[in-house]
């Protein structure tokens, strides 16, 4: 008599990948053999764990292309940010060499009308910049704001409130709701009062 082999029968075992959890299997008939149902359960989650792991390769490259994508296009929007605004501003620079040029071979009667194309040069320029967003910071008269103004003095003034800006030295600018350049002023004061 002839002994029967104790070891079972090989089957296939899914990879790490493919693992599929012992509970969620249908129960052998055997102890040694697989009914042909969780064969083909096997084969179909098998193939199902497959496609689920292609999917997530090709959504992880799409992902890494994307993050290069984004991470060009924002160089290049940061490179050329300013590139509509220079576009416009083009113009106005030769329209002050030709301003230049005029002055270098102009006589003294020809003042004026450099003085006016000058002018409009500036206007020009200013016309492009508030196009851009920005707007003056108008201090004269107004009350002193530290977010706004930046106090060089103090100086007594009867005529004007204390904590008023008395005067502006240079100018200040916002583009659009973001301070640029503060205005530069002096704020005014009470006059202290006379020794007797």
């Amino acid at each position: 008599m002839k002994k029967s082999d104790p070891t079972p029968s090989p089957v296939e075992v899914p990879a790490a990948s493919d693992a599929v959890e012992a509970a969620d299997l249908p129960a052998p008939a055997a102890a040694d053999e697989l009914a042909p149902e969780q064969i083909e359960e096997l084969k179909s989650r098998a193939a199902k764990a497959d496609e689920n792991w292609e999917r997530l390769l090709r959504t992880t490259a799409d992902f890494d292309n994307f993050k290069k994508r984004a991470a060009r296009e924002r160089q290049e929007a940061v490179k050329f940010a300013n590139e509509s605004l220079i576009q416009k501003i083009i113009p106005v620079l030769d329209n002050f060499e030709m301003a230049l040029s005029a002055a270098r071979s102009s006589s003294a009667t020809d003042l004026k009308s450099l003085s006016e194309g000058v002018t409009m040069i500036h206007a020009q320029l200013r016309q492009v910049l508030a196009e851009a967003g920005l707007d003056d910071i108008i201090a004269t008269d107004q009350g002193f704001d530290p977010n706004f103004h930046e106090a060089v003095s103090q100086q007594e003034s009867a005529e004007v409130a204390e904590g008023q800006v008395l005067q502006q030295l240079r100018k200040g600018y916002k583009l659009r709701d973001r301070l640029l350049r503060p205005a530069t002023v002096i704020v005014a004061k009470r006059p202290s009062a006379a020794a007797p």
